[in-house]
């Protein structure tokens, strides 16, 4: 029993390769792993202490657990057996295809990387570019919301800058989890994303099955209070006015409320931009008439080498202002009123929340300007200030939020940006938008011409009277 045995140096090489492999599985991993998430609990524990929201433990399951929870939910279990007939497949061979699925869709959160990295990676960028400033913003309302309710923010899709910018604001409120599309999922996009609370949804080839496991999945976390960000558009405005909202995610929730006993909370949210750093590109998705975004590498490479060449020789001043307001929110539970949460339901909900949106739309110089030198053009500087003043007064009238700049800095601040972009031209008598550059004005200019219906963006001037002081 005790006699020497011989082996090859392979052999022995192997065995204690396999022996070392099955104590760090068995033994080291999950030491490990419980350490790190005792640490983690312990960090989110003093993180919830200063979130108005604290963290769901829906959103700190684990990643594997979750999805086998997704992938043997009762109605995704139908759904399964459905696609399997469908397509004449085994019931295990769609199944597997559901765990594909909800692969592709569940997160996994880290509050290291959000509360840590995320948010103040995006607070870099943010003030890199912009100048950010809160538009509408009514602070009771919000702290009114129950503690309990689901929070979900419902906000118009302007730029890819919207997800860091709210990132940021929202980070002393709670983690956010967003619907992301498909352009994300590239390394090493997609695991920081994942690890950023986001999920991940297809804009094409959806079929009942993914449909069914992506529903079940935002329902789920609606009931676990897991506070979102949607865009109801469904993705980015290609004209700059809102466009209808869509009832994909937001259907889901409210065809599911009533069904885990929290109430839900939509946030309308509203973001605008003095500039827009895709607008030429969604402006010729646009007119081409599809939504697909092609940037040549040489164009790209351009835009990057030009923005760092005035960096370093310290000549950015910035693409202007950025500005969130946030609207009234809307508890389902009281719009609803005892209605049956239907189609019917989620239709009356994406209108209202439009109006809400758009309420508080952000009016921000270059929008204003631009739409003034669309309705009239030439004029010379002063006469642009004055017709800014006269706006001014008229939105003061009806309650929209202003920017805390006088008529005089925001028609300097406007022109600066489009003269330097060369969208605006001097010619006799003032100044005038340049040749080609209208699709990129209106495109700044609709952002905002709600505010103005049904009276014109620009009236003569004595018809119109300057406002009172902005405070």
């Amino acid at each position: 029993m005790f006699r020497p045995v011989e082996i090859p140096l392979w052999l022995l090489v192997l065995i204690l390769l396999f022996a070392a492999v099955t104590f760090a599985s068995h033994f080291l991993f999950p030491s490990v792993r419980w350490f790190f998430r005792k640490r983690m609990e312990r960090a989110v524990a003093r993180l919830n202490t200063r979130l108005t929201r604290p963290i769901e433990p829906f959103k700190l399951a684990r990643r594997h657990d979750m999805i086998q929870r997704l992938i043997y939910d009762p109605a995704v279990a139908q759904a399964i057996v459905a696609h399997a007939q469908e397509h004449g497949v085994p019931e295990n061979v769609a199944f597997e295809q559901a765990r594909d699925y909800a692969r592709e869709i569940v997160p996994s959160f880290s509050a290291t990387a959000y509360f840590t990295f995320g948010t103040r990676a995006a607070k870099w960028l943010s003030r890199a570019f912009y100048r950010i400033r809160l538009g509408a913003f009514d602070r009771d309302a919000l702290d009114a919301i129950d503690p309990d309710a689901a929070v979900v923010f419902v906000m118009n899709h302007r730029s890819n800058m919207d997800y860091v910018l709210v990132t940021w604001l929202a980070a002393r409120t709670s983690a956010l989890s967003y619907a992301v599309g498909e352009w994300a999922r590239v390394w090493p996009l997609a695991p920081l994303i994942r690890a950023m609370g986001a999920f991940f949804i297809r804009r094409r080839d959806r079929g009942g099955l993914y449909r069914r496991v992506l529903q079940r999945y935002v329902q789920m976390a609606t009931a676990g209070g897991v506070t979102q960000a949607i865009f109801p558009e469904g993705g980015l405005s290609l004209t700059g006015r809102m466009a209808a909202p869509k009832t994909g995610l937001l259907g889901h929730i409210v065809e599911d409320f009533g069904s885990h006993g929290r109430d839900v909370i939509f946030v309308p949210v509203a973001l605008n931009y003095d500039r827009v750093l895709e607008d030429r590109v969604l402006i010729e998705a646009g007119a081409a008439g599809n939504r697909r975004f092609r940037v040549p590498p040489s164009r790209l490479a351009g835009a990057v080498w030009g923005h760092l060449w005035q960096r370093a020789r310290g000549r950015f001043r910035g693409f202007g202002t950025a500005s969130v307001g946030f609207g009234r929110p809307l508890s389902l539970n009281e719009f609803l009123g005892g209605e049956a949460p239907g189609p019917a339901a989620t239709a009356r909900v994406s209108r209202e929340m439009k109006a809400r949106i758009e309420e508080v739309m952000p009016v921000l110089p270059v929008p204003l300007v631009a739409g003034i030198l669309l309705d009239v053009s030439p004029l010379p500087p002063e006469r642009i200030e004055i017709r800014v003043a006269a706006l001014l007064g008229m939105l003061h009238a009806r309650g929209v939020a202003l920017p805390r700049r006088d008529a005089a800095r925001i028609t300097a601040d406007a022109l600066e940006i489009l003269l330097q972009r060369g969208l605006v031209r001097g010619q006799d008598g003032g100044l005038a938008p340049a040749p080609d550059a209208g699709p990129v004005l209106r495109f700044y200019a609709d952002s905002v011409a709600h505010h103005f219906a049904p009276a014109r963006l620009a009236a003569p001037e004595e018809a119109l009277s300057p406002p009172p002081p902005v405070r």
